[in-house]
């Protein structure tokens, strides 16, 4: 059917025929994105002017108005209608009457309708009064009725804005502002908010307001693809739900993707992201020129007074060769040569971060287009700028922006290309790839006086995940691509030697002293073979902590630094020759060794809970207390079942599980009988509500032990009283055994999903496997629980090889079921 076609069904058939036509547009596939909006727009517009003229005959000043997204003719499947209905005051009866003409016949469609019924005098009083309202009214457009009256009140409306332009642009930079803390970072997360996150659609809508004021203007370089990428994701999103939803959810991106004709949803985040990013990097500028704008203006009649009417002086400061500071920001010096000086990018990026400046979008660009190729490889200057430029601190991630808004980063390292803008689906990572890459070498700054090779260090945190987005092992591939870039930036061959064994082992420290028992010596010489030297190690720890710190909260905690510390100080031992054959445990606290000897006389379980509490890690060190729950240590005689007995009572109790630590504790030699008791030291928080008492946990534990306490009926009795909603699918659960990870024992790995219960169910199918639990590492990264268990057969001994794969396939279909 013609759009001809279209007006005449929905004028002969009134709401019912606009209805089908609006249908048949929505699901024609051949004309999505911007055209469709404006069909769709283009249609509504027919049909509301056709229920005016029916509703209206004979009313003389009065007018149609559609005002913010529909008045600026664009319209997702389930967008509201914004009307006004606009009159001379004349006859507020009639007018009365008209609205209600006009808005049942939408309401009976079920669109949803925001409108209103105000003189011009009445809506500049309300915009005066609300900014949303005046925000709106600069989008307005006549659908019928008085066009005078339209046109009178949008050169007012515009008029207003551009006279207020110094009072209301700070109020708008201010919503958004609060917006942005509200909503979080559209390009960083995971289900983001495409209109109201920052970097959405509302940031897009204040920066066509900015420029409505004549004050100050966005970089226009990919903004209206960028906004129109978000708004294609969100009529899809529309599509995909049914409803008017701006949220896009994890269980939707791949039909959203679909929809849009992409991948996948990965490609779809991609496309998203870097939409937001474009509309971020426009919005800072924009707002730091209004800032300038409005500073200056004021600053400026007085200085015109004291220098008698002349114009004020340009001051310019240099900061290094062809780099000066010019009104608060990093510009390019007069006599700069972008096409005869190809270190000049990298040079004013390192001045301006080094300075805490802004880098101006005007110099980036003309560096953009004039700066030749850096040969390969680089020349020395230009490695030390990137160093310099990576050890700024906080400056450095706009600097870096600034560069990457103009594609200077991927012409500087091609590689870049393949993680920008990646979303990691991890819920310990905060970032996406390239921003986590850039706060890793944040964070790597202030750690450069713990390293004797501080540009080694900051290089790799900008490379140490580089291998993300390609196939495989991201560390396997990044440890090619490290080699390939650090020779390609100018180090010589020992350096990239270096650079490539960092990016390769960058997980290795805080996997291994989580996950291992470090009281093992094959744990010890593995790590030491790994890293190879001091040097290595003392750079490997930094990056580490680096990494870590900016992954996330759930990511580092003083705990973990000190295993990973524990850890570097045993590998330092081995490197330095020291090199032990037996396991030596560490020496129990007098408090460990107390609850052991009172567990072994009275032959039953001993506990004792202990608050805790640690720094808080934040990106700026609060140097609060931040609580950990509490450290429960049970000294059990040793005997089987402990784990399932003591995990399973901790789940009913409904304490989650944060660390957990198993290990057998020799007696003292002068404790009667000798033997050997069970010393478990967890990390446990409440789910709901405060903790129960020892001694409750106490008897508890004791039934289950003695077989009296049925957990397994008791969780499943509260999984089904309180079943759980569903999400987004967890990736199933992962079982492996670590090879060579101990000589005395099979190491085998858990990776899965937290849940309540889940260490029971681990240890209750250990327990049938008839295999003994010799230590464990228990940890919880946001919703992953990652665990390793050291089980031995019951004479001590290693698993066979094949008894050790029988056992982590068990485990794993156990936990898939």
């Amino acid at each position: 059917m013609t759009r001809t076609d279209d007006r005449k069904e929905t004028d002969d058939s009134g709401p019912s025929g606009y209805a089908a036509a609006r249908l048949r547009l929505l699901t024609e596939g051949e004309r999505p994105g911007p055209p469709r909006r404006a069909a769709l727009a283009e249609l509504t517009d027919d049909w509301l002017a056709g229920l005016f003229a029916t509703a209206a005959p004979g009313i003389k000043g009065v007018s149609l108005v559609a005002v913010g997204g529909y008045g600026r003719g664009e319209l997702s499947p389930r967008s509201d209608l914004d009307l006004v209905l606009l009159h001379d005051g004349s006859d507020p009866t009639a007018v009365a009457a008209l609205a209600d003409r006009l808005w049942y016949p939408v309401w009976d469609l079920g669109l949803t309708l925001d409108h209103s019924v105000r003189t011009p005098a009445e809506a500049r009083k309300t915009a005066g009064d609300d900014l949303k309202v005046h925000l709106g009214l600069l989008d307005a457009r006549h659908l019928a009725g008085d066009l005078g009256l339209t046109a009178g009140l949008r050169t007012a409306v515009l008029a207003d804005w551009r006279n207020q332009a110094p009072k209301r642009l700070p109020e708008l930079q201010e919503l958004c502002a609060e917006r942005a803390e509200r909503q979080g970072e559209l390009r960083y997360l995971l289900e983001p908010d495409l209109k109201e996150a920052h970097g959405g659609l509302r940031d897009a809508t204040a920066l066509r307001a900015v420029a409505a004021s004549w004050l100050a203007d966005a970089p226009r370089e990919g903004l209206a693809d960028a906004r129109r990428r978000l708004l294609d994701a969100r009529d899809a999103l529309h599509l995909v739900t049914g409803r008017a939803t701006d949220r896009l959810a994890l269980q939707e991106q791949d039909q959203v993707a679909a929809e849009l004709g992409l991948l996948d949803a990965d490609t779809l985040l991609r496309q998203v992201y870097e939409a937001a990013g474009i509309i971020s990097y426009a919005g800072d500028v924009t707002w730091r020129e209004v800032g300038r704008v409005l500073r200056s203006r004021a600053v400026r009649p007085r200085l015109r007074a004291m220098l008698g009417g002349g114009k004020p002086p340009v001051e310019r400061s240099p900061l290094a060769e062809g780099v000066v500071e010019q009104d608060g920001e990093a510009v390019l010096a007069r006599t700069a040569r972008p096409e005869r000086d190809p270190v000049l990018p990298l040079r004013a990026a390192a001045a301006a971060a080094q300075a805490g400046l802004p880098l101006s979008p005007h110099a980036v660009r003309r560096m953009a287009s004039l700066a030749r190729p850096l040969p390969t490889p680089w020349p020395a200057e230009a490695r030390e700028q990137l160093v310099t430029l990576l050890g700024s601190g906080r400056p450095t991630v706009d600097v870096w922006e600034a560069l990457e808004a103009e594609g200077l980063i991927s012409r500087l390292l091609p590689d870049w290309e393949r993680v920008r803008c990646r979303p990691q689906r991890n819920a310990v990572h905060v970032w996406t790839v390239d921003r986590h890459l850039i706060e890793t070498a944040v964070r790597a700054s202030a750690l450069t006086r713990r390293v004797s090779r501080p540009d080694l260090l900051l290089v790799a945190a900008l490379l140490h995940d580089i291998g993300k987005g390609w196939p495989g092992d991201h560390s396997v591939a990044g440890e090619i691509i490290a080699k390939d870039v650090a020779a390609r930036i100018g180090f010589d061959r020992s350096d990239v030697t270096v650079l490539s064994t960092l990016v390769r082992h960058h997980l290795l420290l805080v996997d291994t002293a989580t996950r291992r028992d470090l009281d093992d010596p094959a744990t010890v010489h593995a790590v030491a073979e790994a890293v190879g030297t001091q040097s290595t190690l003392e750079l490997l720890h930094a990056l580490t902590e680096a990494d870590a710190l900016a992954t996330g909260p759930a990511a580092w905690s003083s705990w973990r630094g000190s295993l990973v510390d524990d850890l570097v100080r045993r590998v330092s031992a081995v490197l330095a020759g020291d090199t032990p054959d037996e396991p030596d445990p560490g020496a129990p606290t007098a408090e460990q060794e107390r609850l052991a000897i009172e567990a072994h006389r009275t032959g039953g379980p001993v506990l004792a809970l202990r608050a805790q509490t640690e720094p808080a890690v934040a990106d700026e060190d609060s140097g609060e207390p931040e609580p950990l729950g509490v450290e429960l240590l049970i000294a059990v005689p040793d005997q089987p079942g402990v784990l399932p007995a003591v995990a399973g009572v901790l789940a009913v109790h409904r304490l989650t599980v944060r660390t957990a630590e198993l290990r057998a504790l020799r007696l003292p030699d002068d404790v009667d009988e000798g033997g050997s008791v069970l010393l478990l030291d967890w990390r446990v928080a409440a789910e709901y509500g405060s903790l129960p008492q020892a001694a409750r946990l106490r008897a508890d534990l004791v039934r289950a032990l003695d077989g009296t306490l049925d957990i397994t009926g008791r969780l499943a009795e509260r999984d089904a009283a309180y079943p759980r909603r569903r999400g987004w699918p967890a990736p199933p659960p992962r079982v492996t055994v670590a090879p060579a990870a101990s000589h005395h024992a099979t190491v085998i790995e858990v990776r899965a999903q937290d849940a309540p219960g889940l260490l029971f169910r681990i240890g209750t199918a250990l327990e049938k496997a008839g295999v003994r639990v010799r230590s464990m590492h228990v940890s919880t990264l946001g919703s992953n629980a990652v665990d390793a268990f050291y089980v031995t057969t019951g004479t001590g001994a290693p698993l066979p090889t094949e008894d050790a794969a029988s056992v982590a396939r068990m485990l794993e279909e156990t936990l898939r079921a």
